[in-house]
């Protein structure tokens, strides 16, 4: 079924005649051609370049004991300066200058054998319930009893759906329709020129709500729903507007307090000034300025990964993984401007969501005020994107909410080995629980 945007923003085809099948097809798939990542790469190579390059004044500094470190550092810098005293000074410095040479070339290895991998995604077609504009509505389950429970599942508006379907053996929703749970994964797909002007209340009230309503069309309500990441804050939006629809709600690694890790608030609010001005010139975020923002979290984490991978065998089971994930990594797609304004300025700088400033089309958005809605809060407590005390918040304000700590990583509890048991398991478990 297609439809409208209701304020008559998106320009859609006409609707397919009476009877007609849905359209099949998977989520959208990386590009084909050669591949860019990690991205953005001048930035990862002025990081290690300069890290390489000031080595030796750290040393020299080192020597003089004038290199402040971090407190928990302490206890292993005193080992350090101690073996570093008992070696001669010239011989640590040409070992200091080999050691960043040698991480560079490992880099640049694991960079060329990434993008030199013979692996493209390919998974099975699902059927497209419904869409507006560039959003598609698919369901993976379609065979299932009409009495199964129904997940809808919102993830990120910065990333692509296929991370909760990366590939046949690692499908998060895959995985729960075979155990009998119907997902409904809200694809976004790359924002049309309409959509880059979209605010946050036109991608609730519009496609979101539209989501919701076409889940409600074919299998009734109320349903419950998912959100992973920026997509939980949305599927909270979506609940304070449409309580009555709903019957309780999964988040994942879902942000709410955005100052509860001061260090990571106050490193993303001063380049918030810098970025705005540049967001409102062009009309969006693009993709490389995302990821420059993740990358700054940790600038030495891309650089590390990639040189594991260069020790790694190509044919190697754990090589592929490694770059179907950096395939939707570095597969993003821009951010309308109105929606990264209120990122960054609200979310980010005035911490609106926890402090109950943040609204959708006028109305509050507040955890507090959905202690009717059972709620299920996974927080994985090795994340690095969304911090987890950010996350635990949110189980704090959302009164008789349940709280799920689990052992994984932003992207690990959805993709990782691991996954299947610590995650997906109990969503599963919970979805039935609420049939």
């Amino acid at each position: 079924m297609i439809q409208q945007h209701p304020q008559g923003l998106a320009s859609d085809p006409p609707p397919p005649p009476e009877g007609t099948p849905p359209t099949v097809r998977g989520p959208l798939a990386p590009p084909t051609n050669r591949r860019l990542g990690p991205r953005p790469l001048p930035l990862h190579l002025g990081w290690l370049a300069t890290t390489w390059a000031t080595s030796s004044l750290a040393l020299a500094s080192w020597n003089a004991g004038s290199l402040t470190w971090k407190p928990a550092l302490g206890p292993r810098a005193a080992a350090w300066i101690e073996a570093a005293a008992a070696v001669d000074r010239d011989r640590l410095l040409t070992a200091v200058e080999h050691a960043g040479r040698a991480r560079l070339g490992r880099f640049m290895a694991g960079v060329l054998a990434y993008r030199r991998h013979p692996y493209r995604r390919t998974v099975g077609d699902v059927p497209v319930l419904w869409r507006q504009g560039a959003t598609q509505l698919l369901v993976f389950g379609d065979d299932l009893a009409v009495t199964a429970p129904v997940l809808l599942l919102v993830p990120s508006l910065i990333n692509r759906a296929y991370v909760l379907d990366l590939s046949e053996r690692r499908s998060f929703c895959r995985w729960l329709a075979s155990q009998g749970v119907r997902v409904l994964l809200v694809d976004w797909g790359t924002p049309t020129d309409v959509e880059l002007g979209f605010n946050l209340a036109d991608v609730v009230c519009g496609p979101l709500e539209g989501a919701l309503d076409a889940a409600l069309d074919a299998y009734g309500g109320p349903i419950g729903v998912g959100g992973y990441c920026m997509g939980g804050l949305l599927a909270l939006g979506l609940a304070s507007r449409r309580a009555r629809d709903i019957a309780h709600t999964v988040m994942l690694a879902t942000p709410y307090d955005f100052h509860a890790d001061a260090e990571q608030a106050c490193r993303l609010q001063a380049a918030v000034p810098f970025l705005l001005p540049w967001i409102d010139r062009i009309g969006f975020l693009p993709t490389d300025g995302l990821q420059a923002l993740f990358a700054g979290l940790d600038p030495s984490l891309v650089i590390t990964k990639f040189v594991a991978l260069s020790r790694l065998a190509a044919d190697s089971a754990t090589a592929e993984a490694f770059v179907a994930l950096e395939d939707w990594i570095n597969d993003g797609v821009p951010l309308a401007g109105p929606v990264a304004r209120t990122c960054l300025a609200e979310w980010y700088g005035a911490n609106a969501v926890a402090r109950g400033g943040w609204r959708i089309a006028g109305r509050p958005v507040r955890a507090a005020a959905l202690g009717h809605i059972p709620s299920l809060v996974m927080v994985p407590e090795g994340d690095r994107i969304v911090p987890p005390a950010s996350a635990k918040a949110l189980a704090a304000a959302w009164p008789g909410a349940q709280l799920m700590p689990i052992p994984l990583g932003h992207i690990g509890m959805i993709t990782s080995a691991r996954a299947r048991t610590q995650v997906w398991q109990p969503v599963a478990n919970w979805c039935h629980a609420r049939a």
